[in-house]
């Protein structure tokens, strides 16, 4: 074991300081803020730079110019209805998204009519949103143990209180006082990832793209993050979406009832991707959360996505 992988997990164990340790099982709404946060064990060991330098330039290139041409169809769709139709034409006026933002700011939109099919898979998702993890709870229990075994096929189950989760990316040894309002869901979906996408799923657990920085975010963690950033971006804890993100979402729903999974998975590949482009550090996480969500508006509000698999940054599942 490298000493860089043992400074990596004794990170994984001190995030903020303890700050988040206590266990709040008061559901979604309760978590107003990422996870991961200002260090003190970090303040008073990083004596090292932030940011690596990458050996692998072919790599970050690749890396680079996914995330570009996302951007640049986001640009070009813009430049369409703006200049060769015309704000002021019909095709202009239903496009919200031209005028300026993807901040998933309320924009004046006309309200969503769901199918009954739509009804049902919303009304599914937030039920399943309202379920907090509950450690205490046996098939909760089994879903942890479940992770585990997908994570580390080879490698004994732990107890469930074992300092080996650290490994995974939880900040203790006790995996369920990492979930606050993160809710049951974050746990799915990883659990999910890991069995849709695998080899994508592999990568990111054991940061085998790219050269990674001395301070890397948590794995597990991170996901949690990942899940609460989507609840936010598409308004789920509203009646019905008012966001142009939340009401394209509702049409990716439509034709598939896993998208919120799906789109996890895509959110969360999209945030290493550009981890890695901007040689991002630990203390640099949650703007790279942040630069994630602002790219997954951009790639939303692009036309003809009937699903998930539509996005640009689909592709990065693949590779």
């Amino acid at each position: 074991m490298t000493s860089r992988t043992l400074r990596r997990r004794l990170h994984h164990g001190d995030i903020d300081g303890g700050r988040y340790d206590r266990y709040d099982s008061s559901g979604i709404d309760s978590l107003n803020e990422p996870l991961l946060g200002k260090s003190d064990y970090y303040d008073n060991n990083h004596s090292e730079g932030h940011e690596d330098t990458l050996d692998d330039e072919r790599n970050k290139e690749r890396l680079h110019w996914t995330l570009l041409f996302s951007h640049i169809i986001a640009q070009w769709a813009q430049w369409l209805a703006n200049i060769v139709l015309g704000p002021g034409s019909l095709i202009g006026r239903i496009l919200p998204f031209i005028s300026g933002t993807y901040s998933g700011a309320n924009s004046n939109l006309p309200p969503v009519l769901l199918s009954p099919l739509q009804e049902e898979r919303l009304k599914h998702l937030k039920l399943r949103l309202a379920v907090p993890f509950d450690g205490a709870f046996s098939e909760h229990q089994d879903a942890l143990r479940q992770l585990w075994r997908l994570a580390y096929p080879d490698r004994p189950l732990p107890s469930l209180k074992s300092e080996l989760w650290k490994e995974m990316g939880w900040q203790g040894s006790d995996p369920s006082t990492d979930f606050r309002g993160g809710g049951f869901i974050s746990l799915e979906n990883l659990i999910f990832f890991a069995k849709t996408y695998p080899e994508a799923f592999g990568n990111l657990l054991h940061k085998r793209d790219g050269n990674r920085s001395e301070w890397e975010y948590p794995f597990a963690v991170a996901g949690i993050n990942i899940s609460f950033m989507l609840v936010q971006m598409l308004d789920l804890q509203s009646g019905k979406p008012s966001t142009l993100a939340g009401h394209r979402f509702l049409e990716l729903l439509g034709q598939d009832e896993m998208a919120f999974d799906n789109l996890f998975c895509v959110a969360f590949k999209m945030l290493d991707a550009q981890w890695l482009v901007k040689r991002a550090s630990y203390m640099e996480f949650n703007d790279v959360l942040k630069s994630t969500r602002a790219q997954l508006e951009r790639e939303l509000a692009l036309e003809d996505l009937s699903s998930v698999r539509d996005l640009p940054a689909y592709n990065l599942l693949k590779n």
